[in-house]
């Protein structure tokens, strides 16, 4: 399957290898992990690995993130999308085997509406195109962004859990509440 979706400012497509820099940009900033664990990427093989990661994603699980193209500069912003949270390892909150919505940009393309705009078309897409039934979202209590994104593009708070000693606020959105 390839991927590929556009809005008025976006391009959203397949991360691919020519996406290290772009990658490492993002991955490697301190700010952009702020609420990720503190944990950014310090060499380019790391970079690597995460595009690896994604597009094994695609290939075994039919989604992943997509690579965020700003229309007007033709340059990688971060990524937004949909990811498919598999096994014990990657449950969240009591939940296995979920969708779950996310983005990540580059800091000079943040306060612009980029994250918004781009999770309103995988939205879309992941309740028509892929047909979920139910959407979920997570943000750290403290990263305000983030939670205001969720709440904008329609998820609902369900509760507050606990994530490895951080506090994480747990959104979903159902595709009948969507198709309102």
């Amino acid at each position: 399957m390839t991927f590929h979706l556009e809005t008025d400012r976006l391009i959203l497509r397949e991360i691919h290898e020519s996406d290290i820099e772009g990658i490492f940009e993002l991955d490697s900033n301190p700010e952009v992990h702020k609420y990720l664990g503190k944990n950014p990427i310090t060499t380019f093989k790391q970079a690597e690995e995460n595009i690896t990661f994604i597009q094994e994603q695609y290939k075994e699980r039919g989604i992943g993130r997509f690579a965020c193209i700003e229309k007007s500069s033709g340059d990688f912003m971060g990524w937004s999308g949909l990811k498919l949270n598999q096994g014990e390892k990657e449950s969240l909150n009591g939940f296995t085997n979920f969708i779950d919505i996310g983005y990540r940009f580059i800091p000079r393309f943040w306060g612009k509406g980029y994250a918004s705009e781009s999770a309103f078309a995988c939205l879309g897409f992941g309740f028509k195109e892929m047909k979920y039934d139910i959407i979920y979202g997570a943000a750290d209590l403290e990263n305000v962004g983030s939670n205001k994104i969720l709440q904008k593009i329609g998820l609902l708070l369900v509760n507050k859990f606990d994530y490895e000693g951080v506090d994480v606020n747990w959104y979903a959105l159902k595709k009948t509440d969507y198709e309102r």
